[in-house]
């Protein structure tokens, strides 16, 4: 399915596929490095950038691919197959090219012209952030938690509330912020996704120039600040209702990763007490069935949604909030089916699936891990999509 799913008026990424699946192999086996480094092994990072894969969403107009929306899901669930930490340091990190594209073009020159391939992080838990207007720009200071990646970014996006002392009233808005304004706090000691090096990030009054941010109202779908010198439907996207599908598609590589494991570990496995054959159990067989087709079901909502969103955007629409809902609620329980297939396949593994060296311990960790992002927290999308559906007034700034 990988190889074949692009309808024959998007472009092709067959390459971009080939070139992450011949990394599989290198991630699996340095996974257990990255998770003792807690952050991306150099070298992985060496190959990610020597295989383009950093850059498929980037604008043509620096060099970069510019691939539909759904090269993300598909090359970052690729990626997971081999290590789920790689996968979502990867997935954030090349989504955030996708989203400077949609700023205004003195920020992406800055960034980009003399080094195309520079790396940003980020940190959108907005109230973490308050920022202050003053001449030509703003005054920013905050401290947030979960910045994936940002041991090899020179710059970072934060967002933070912009707060209107006349007013009182409070605007979302994103920064761009270069490494010398910000510090890193090493806070990054959990359970699952070890090696994303997901630490704080602490800013004090820095100032940041206008043309370094953009309020979140000017995203929401549709034409950006970027779209004069990035007019493609791919920069007209939503991305907060389609960055579900950014760490989502993580999630499904895990998973299906687990399902190809347990398959292939189940054919050759014995009972430890009975020395029977646990593939001639039914309740193994059974389990092995929900878990596969879970993660084909997750697949498949995946795409069809990311499909809808580009094709809403090449028609120059702008996504209903119907829409928006909807997208956010297919994505979390996108990755809900994802976590329900490896927990599956976790309690059909018996105690040999605590041991270190089995994949599936590792699966387990890093899918919870996963889901417990806000964007595919089941409860919070749900309960949008429901208040909707009813008539329900919300007050969600990023929708």
């Amino acid at each position: 399915m990988m190889h074949g799913m692009q309808a024959s008026s998007t472009p092709s990424y067959a390459h971009e596929l080939d070139q992450a699946h011949a990394l599989v192999p290198t991630l699996k086996a340095r996974s257990a490095h990255a998770e003792a480094l807690r952050r991306i092994p150099d070298e992985t990072l060496q190959d990610l950038h020597a295989a383009g894969l950093f850059r498929i969403l980037q604008p043509r107009r620096f060099g970069g691919a510019e691939l539909p929306f759904q090269a993300l899901v598909d090359v970052g669930a690729v990626i997971g197959h081999g290590c789920g930490s790689t996968a979502w340091v990867y997935a954030n990190l090349a989504s955030h090219h996708w989203m400077l594209a949609m700023w205004g073009e003195r920020a992406q020159i800055e960034i980009w012209s003399d080094a195309p391939d520079t790396l940003i992080a980020s940190a959108f838990v907005f109230p973490a952030g308050h920022a202050y207007r003053t001449d030509g720009g703003y005054r920013l200071s905050g401290h947030w938690k979960f910045s994936s990646g940002i041991d090899t970014c020179l710059w970072s996006m934060v967002g933070a509330i912009v707060h209107d002392e006349a007013t009182g009233e409070g605007e979302y808005r994103m920064f761009l912020v270069p490494q010398s304004d910000y510090r890193q706090i090493d806070t990054w000691f959990v359970a699952g996704l070890k090696g994303t090096g997901s630490k704080d990030i602490e800013i004090t009054d820095a100032f940041v120039p206008e043309y370094r941010t953009l309020a979140v109202c000017d995203v929401r779908g549709g034409a950006s600040p970027g779209s004069s010198v990035n007019p493609g439907a791919l920069y007209r996207i939503p991305p907060f209702d389609m960055f579900p599908y950014v760490v989502g598609g993580v999630a499904l590589g895990i998973a299906e990763a687990a399902v190809a494991s347990f398959t292939r570990e189940t054919v050759t496995r014995v009972a430890a007490y009975s020395s029977a054959r646990m593939s001639d159990f039914s309740s193994v067989q059974i389990r092995l069935a929900e878990a596969s087709a879970a993660t084909r079901a997750a697949r498949l909502m995946m795409t069809s949604r990311c499909e809808q969103a580009m094709a809403i955007a090449q028609r120059g629409e702008i996504p209903s909030l119907d829409e928006k809902v909807a997208f956010r609620r297919d994505g979390a329980y996108a990755a809900r089916l994802c976590t329900r297939a490896v927990d599956v396949l976790f309690e059909a593994s018996g105690g040999d699936a605590l041991y270190d060296q089995r994949d599936i311990q590792r699966a387990f960790r890093d899918v919870h891990a996963a889901n417990s992002h806000n964007a595919l927290t089941w409860d919070v999308a749900a309960s949008l999509y429901g208040k909707v559906a009813l008539g329900i007034r919300i007050d969600n700034p990023t929708i």
